[in-house]
């Protein structure tokens, strides 16, 4: 079992600089925030086996990671080894895994807990309330790829072992994500999107090595390939009320769509959607008491 946390033994996640950079572009802007996570024993990975005996099967993820930016997620192979094996032989097996919602373990959401109560300060007045607050450790192999796609939450990835490099791209382009794709992953399609050659020029790439993180704003677009060594790296992420407005609003756009009109991409921050969010909401409540109702 591995030893009982102890928080950061010389103090805070991110210093006073990084919660300042933080402070100054979030929630829409990118941007790099040193960490001081490098080289914590949670993230050893005898640490991550026995992490990966603790929560649901069902959260370990893992595929061959010898792929294209663009790659349809069905002919995405495993790579046929247990867990336990596809951890202690990442260094030469050609994996990608990651071991997702490891605040279900306590040792972990603690952790979890510790690093997004230093931000929260910066993010409530924004954004509100953090919601959902959840935790994705990814185990990769030398070179391995991770697909153009896009997450719905706030989220900072944070670099322990080796490195990666992230190419990012603007949220919210039209070109990159119509509003017929946002909507459909809104409805729960897959994260992996599209990709062309004529988007590459709108991608930063940016890379990240040990005691380096990266704030990546909510539904921007990125493809990651790690460098020539294995990587270990932590994603925390959460939700926000304005994310969530948002998902709504593309929701009743998609209702909108149906119905033959043409809709308006929502608004990005701090624009609120609150129109179509709203009445979103108030159509899904009538929904369940109508169904509620038909039950009885």
């Amino acid at each position: 079992m591995t030893a009982p946390l102890a928080r950061l033994t010389q103090g805070t996640v991110f210093d006073a600089q990084a919660r300042a950079h933080f402070a100054a572009i979030y929630p829409e802007r990118s941007g790099k925030l040193t960490h001081g996570l490098a080289g914590h024993p949670l993230f050893e990975l005898e640490a991550l086996v026995e992490l990966s005996q603790r929560i649901r099967p069902v959260d370990v993820e893992q595929n061959l990671a010898d792929l294209p930016i663009e790659v349809d997620p069905s002919t995405v192979q495993h790579n046929g080894l247990s867990v336990a094996d596809s951890i202690r032989s990442i260094e030469a097996n050609g994996s990608w895994m990651v071991l997702k919602f490891v605040e279900q373990d306590p040792i972990y959401r603690a952790l979890l807990d510790d690093i997004l109560d230093e931000l929260e300060p910066f993010v409530r007045p924004r954004t509100g309330r953090m919601y959902k607050r959840e935790a994705f450790i990814f185990v990769s192999s030398p070179n391995a790829v991770t697909p153009f796609h896009m997450d719905p939450e706030h989220n900072i990835l944070m670099q322990l072992r080796g490195s990666k490099t992230m190419t990012l791209f603007p949220a919210a382009d039209p070109e990159l994500t119509p509003g017929e794709l946002q909507e459909a992953f809104h409805r729960g399609s897959h994260r992996n999107l599209p990709f062309h050659d004529a988007f590459a020029p709108k991608g930063q790439p940016i890379t990240l090595t040990p005691g380096e993180g990266l704030y990546v704003p909510v539904k921007a677009p990125h493809w990651v390939q790690n460098g020539p060594a294995t990587s270990v790296s932590l994603s925390v992420t959460w939700r926000s009320e304005w994310s969530y407005r948002e998902m709504d609003a593309h929701a009743f756009n998609a209702m909108l769509r149906k119905a033959g009109l043409n809709p308006r991409l929502p608004a990005r921050h701090p624009g609120q959607n609150l129109l179509k969010a709203y009445a979103w909401r108030a159509l899904n409540k009538l929904k369940r008491t109508t169904a509620s109702n038909g039950a009885e």
